[in-house]
């Protein structure tokens, strides 16, 4: 953690404290997920390896959010990803009016190939809604918290279920 100068905090899902950081040698802002390990003998939440494992897998893409480190911290972990100024749950609560037709378009099409660049590296997500689609300064929309997806086999000999959901 010493690399990095944390700016604040944005906000806390199921598993950790996101917080906004600069490191402290390059200047890059990015968002730091902090996942306390509650105990030692619960081993590393199962949640946190499939979204190490559904980023590892998959090369940089422009609609998906960037896994850029993980290490160690305290009795935990932290992940390090690329810094997104919100997400859509927000963009869309805070809008004065409904969403223009273009930019749900763009969303709608950034959303869809983010999705099937997943589902060409073999994962599916498992968890898409609003709150879990970052969206840039700039508008471009990534696809983020990969923690329920799971990694596939294209012949089917790798099945799970079909009962997943979060609110």
């Amino acid at each position: 953690m010493d690399q990095y100068c944390i700016l604040g905090r944005i906000g806390e899902g199921a598993h950790g404290i996101v917080f906004k950081a600069k490191h402290v040698e390059t200047g890059e802002i990015v968002a730091l997920k902090k996942v306390a390990l509650r105990r030692l003998e619960d081993g590393f939440p199962n949640q946190a390896l499939r979204e190490i494992k559904a980023l590892q897998e998959m090369e940089d893409n422009q609609y998906v959010v960037q896994l850029k480190a993980v290490f160690p911290h305290g009795g935990g972990f932290v992940l390090a990803f690329e810094f997104m100024l919100s997400d859509l749950a927000e963009v869309v609560r805070h809008a004065q009016r409904p969403l223009a037709q273009a930019q749900v378009k763009s969303y709608l099409q950034m959303l869809l190939k983010g999705v099937a660049f997943c589902h060409a590296n073999n994962i599916v997500h498992r968890d898409l809604k609003p709150a879990n689609l970052l969206i840039s300064a700039s508008g471009q929309l990534k696809i983020a918290d990969f923690g329920l997806a799971r990694v596939f086999s294209p012949d089917g000999s790798r099945l799970y279920t079909h009962q997943v959901a979060t609110r």
